[in-house]
Formats: C-alpha cells, sequence, structure tokens
C-alpha cells in the first residue's frame, strides 16, 4: 500500500525547523517520503482565531518556561545540533514563503528549505528585510533572482491555495502532518506520525 506522509510548513516556526531536522530519520526508518507543502502561517492564524504561544501563553505564569524546557528535552532527544531562537522573532515570512512556492516549481525545495531554515534558526537573520534575504540566499549558493519570481501571480496564488486548503483540512497551526487523511500537529506528535505511517503501510 503506498503511503501519503505529508508535512504543513511555514519558516517562522522554530517547531517547524525542529521537524525538518527529525523528518529525514523517520524516512529512512519507515522507506517513505514526505510531501512538503508550503503554508502562510499567519494566513492560518487569522483563519482559525489562533495565535503564536507566546501571544497565546505569554501572560501565563511557568508555561513559556515549560515549553522551553520541552524544546530542550526534544532537541536532546533527537540529537539537533546549532539552534537558536531568532532574535528577530517574530518574522513575517511572506515572501519566503512565497519563494518556497516557486523554488518548489522549479525543483529547488529541498536546498531552499535547508538555507532559509539555516539562517532562521541556525545563524538567525532578519529574513522579512529583502536585502538580509538576498545576501543570505547568494551566501548558501542560490539565485537571489528567486526573490523577484515569487512574485508571479500563479505563485502568490498557489501560496493562497495551499493555505486555504489547510484550513479546510482542519490545520490551525504549524507544524502540521497528514499521513493520508488524518491530522497530527506540533513537533511532539512525530513519534505518533511515524506509528501511523508503518500502520498504513502494513
Amino acid at each position: 500500500m503506498s503511503v501519503k506522509a505529508e508535512f504543513l510548513f511555514d519558516f517562522g516556526s522554530p517547531n517547524a525547523f525542529l521537524a525538518h531536522r527529525v523528518i529525514p530519520q523517520i524516512e529512512t526508518r519507515t522507506g517513505v517520503k514526505f510531501a512538503y507543502t508550503p503554508v502562510l502561517l499567519g494566513g492560518i492564524f487569522k483563519a482559525t482565531g489562533n495565535q503564536s504561544p507566546m501571544q497565546a501563553f505569554g501572560h501565563i505564569k511557568n508555561k513559556l518556561a515549560y515549553e522551553q524546557l520541552e524544546t530542550q528535552r526534544f532537541i536532546r532527544r533527537h540529537g539537533i545540533a546549532g539552534f537558536q531562537f531568532n532574535p528577530f522573532f517574530p518574522v513575517n515570512t511572506l515572501n519566503l514563503m512565497r519563494m518556497a512556492v516557486a523554488a518548489q516549481n522549479e525543483g529547488l525545495l529541498p536546498g531552499y528549505m535547508d538555507a532559509v531554515f539555516h539562517h532562521m534558526w541556525l545563524e538567525p537573520k532578519k529574513m522579512d528585510d529583502p536585502e538580509v534575504v538576498k545576501a543570505a540566499l547568494v551566501q548558501s549558493g542560490l539565485d537571489p533572482a528567486l526573490l523577484e519570481r515569487a512574485q508571479a501571480p500563479d505563485v502568490k496564488s498557489a501560496l493562497i491555495a495551499n493555505t486555504e486548503n489547510a484550513v479546510a483540512r482542519d490545520a490551525f497551526g504549524i507544524p502540521t502532518f497528514f499521513v493520508g487523511p488524518e491530522i497530527f500537529f506540533g513537533k511532539d506528535r512525530l513519534r505518533d506520525v511515524e506509528e501511523a505511517m508503518n500502520a498504513a503501510s502494513r
């Protein structure tokens, strides 16, 4: 049986970065490749009334400190090195996500994703500044003209469609995963995602 696993992502989510670093391990164990779908987290938040954890829980004593503890546990469990919280957070990722769609159309998404995640969460930069983005792309060996190609009407429309489709499939945040029609939210559900992939392949 063919197993379909999908990862909905936005570069502005640190948890999406952490999930991205773990996914190759799951792919190796299961023999199933994830389909990556760029969406706009801000659009999902607007459509669902959701907020970032900082906005939603920032006023709750001990809540964010506990979330940071769980993040460190996740990092240790999976041997993820070099993660740094971006000091410019929150970063407006509209252009980055449009470029992800353009890169996907051109068969360049894997390299583009690794580059942008690197400049967001390993060597953090203000990645909503076009000049910073261009310099980061050049540093990573990518064509900075991708920023201009990402402004094409069909690219913009595709990102909107991806985002609207995500909400229609019950997504409310990032990272979101699907195994077939079944939805999973959050990096801490990756073990459940892998179990569902294995069950679907039997």
